[in-house]
């Protein structure tokens, strides 16, 4: 098989590679949008309410929960785990806030693999870009340089491609890392309000 059929398919199975980044990419920051807002949302006012309820032992009230808010969801378990002591209490919540990371964590890899590959699948694409520039230098001679040249501004175009892919990719998977950060601290506020409780006697 002709070594430059390969680097021209290669080109532009790039560049096709590339597309399907950009929609998987689009696709999952919208499926984890929609995820980090019914489970995520902790505004400072619910945070006040569950700890002052915790303080007060409303164990009654934090037990009920419209399965929407991964807050009341996680002191509607401690709640109800409550009266098994403290040690218990601090093993079952900490295998739940490991579970609800698991949870917010899922698929944010491909973000976080698209955006670390991206530019170096660009950067291939501008390699067997330039090889087929030179290849046609070398075949065409000085009445191809016009061409060669041509080639060359399509092949730096795969880095561009690229960085375009890669730069939003990472800033989007850097919001959810910083959502996440924020979701698991709480928790572990609200783990300790509860721990602390239980140790008053």
């Amino acid at each position: 098989m002709d070594t430059m059929f390969l680097v021209e398919f290669g080109e532009n199975a790039i560049f096709l590679l590339m597309l399907v980044a950009s929609i998987l990419a689009v696709a999952v920051t919208v499926e984890r949008v929609i995820v980090f807002n019914r489970l995520g949302k902790a505004p400072d006012s619910l945070m006040k309410d569950l700890i002052s309820k915790i303080r007060g032992k409303d164990f009654a009230s934090l037990k009920e929960t419209d399965g929407k808010s991964v807050y009341k969801n996680f002191t509607s378990f401690a709640s109800s785990e409550y009266s098994g002591g403290h040690d218990s209490l601090s093993e079952l919540m900490q295998g739940r806030v490991i579970e609800t990371r698991i949870e917010l964590e899922k698929r944010l890899p491909i973000l976080s693999t698209l955006g670390n590959n991206a530019p170096f699948l660009g950067l291939l694409g501008t390699v067997l870009g330039v090889i087929k520039a030179f290849n046609g230098l070398g075949t065409l001679g000085n009445s191809g340089a016009e061409v060669v040249m041509k080639s060359i501004s399509v092949a730096l175009l795969a880095t561009a491609a690229g960085l375009f892919v890669a730069i939003p990719v990472v800033m989007t998977n850097n919001f959810f890392a910083k959502k996440l950060k924020v979701v698991i601290q709480n928790l572990e506020i609200l783990s300790r309000e509860f721990l602390a409780s239980s140790l008053k006697k």
